[in-house]
């Protein structure tokens, strides 16, 4: 097998869903590889209109869904034949969370202009808020309670092969396949490699939505950030895990409850060579 990591760019398996991909094929300090077509993250599946055909290549076993219940009930999973589906609702302790309400704009992007009245009008920084919410998934209760379920579920190999998702798969997601990948001691270059791809893959499928704020009288530079990723988001959680638990072995140990030698068992079942 190949110890190479995707190539940056390379197309989702499935062209309706630009924001899934494979954690597998990445090189890990030790020289090992993470493995591939176990493990997939990705958005919601409103974009394949019910078409669960084409979801049947991938073969999974496991859905995590890592959104709230509102946005379940709002844009429900397709029922997959043979395939569990695990909701696991990251932001419940936090249910504003401007990541907690993707569907809303990705139904009318002019939502966003409700929430600049909301937090004050020209004193709104999408970016701000969403760097508070990164460090808020560290250690907020929901948060650490549904990474640990998702970590626990991942020990199941009769659950291979998994995917799991939020709505944009980018941010709970994103957390979740940073989490993984430092965990299987991927290098965090390539952590944040993988991390920013969204913005290749994602923003440009929503180029209607930044052209429709702008024709209504918004401005799409307040949304992009919204809808993509930005490097400091995800450097809010790593220095949030510093801070609350002196590291990521202190956050699987102490924060989701999985101990050294479960630690050790997941780089054993995901990581060959």
């Amino acid at each position: 097998m190949s110890t190479q990591h995707p190539a940056p760019g390379s197309p989702s398996p499935i062209a309706l869903l630009p924001n899934l991909r494979d954690l597998g094929g990445w090189s890990t300090a030790d020289g090992r590889t993470v493995r591939s077509s176990v493990l997939y993250r990705s958005t919601d599946f409103r974009t394949i209109g019910g078409d669960v055909a084409v979801l049947e290549p991938l073969g999974l076993r496991t859905v995590y869904d890592l959104r709230s219940q509102a946005e379940r009930s709002a844009s429900p999973d397709p029922s997959l034949p043979g395939a569990a589906d695990v909701a696991l609702d990251v932001l419940a302790d936090d249910q504003t969370a401007i990541p907690g309400n993707l569907d809303k704009v990705l139904s009318d992007p002019k939502v966003i202009l409700e929430m600049e009245k909301q937090y004050g009008g020209k004193d709104f920084d999408p970016v701000s808020l969403i760097v508070g919410t990164y460090r808020d998934m560290i250690a907020m209760p929901s948060a650490l309670t549904a990474y640990r379920r998702f970590y626990r579920g991942l020990l199941g190999a009769d659950q291979e092969p998994a995917l799991f998702h939020c709505t944009t798969g980018k941010d709970r997601t994103g957390w979740a396949a940073a989490s993984f990948l430092t965990l299987m001691g991927v290098g965090r270059d390539e952590v944040y490699h993988d991390y920013l791809l969204t913005n290749d893959r994602l923003l440009p499928s929503f180029d209607h939505l930044f052209d429709a704020l702008d024709a209504a009288g918004g401005n799409s530079a307040v949304l992009k950030p919204v809808l993509g990723v930005r490097a400091d988001y995800l450097d809010a959680a790593f220095t949030e895990v510093d801070k609350q638990f002196g590291g990521m072995a202190g956050y699987f140990e102490k924060g989701l409850q999985l101990d050294s030698a479960a630690q050790q068992q997941l780089r054993d079942r995901f990581l060959v060579g």
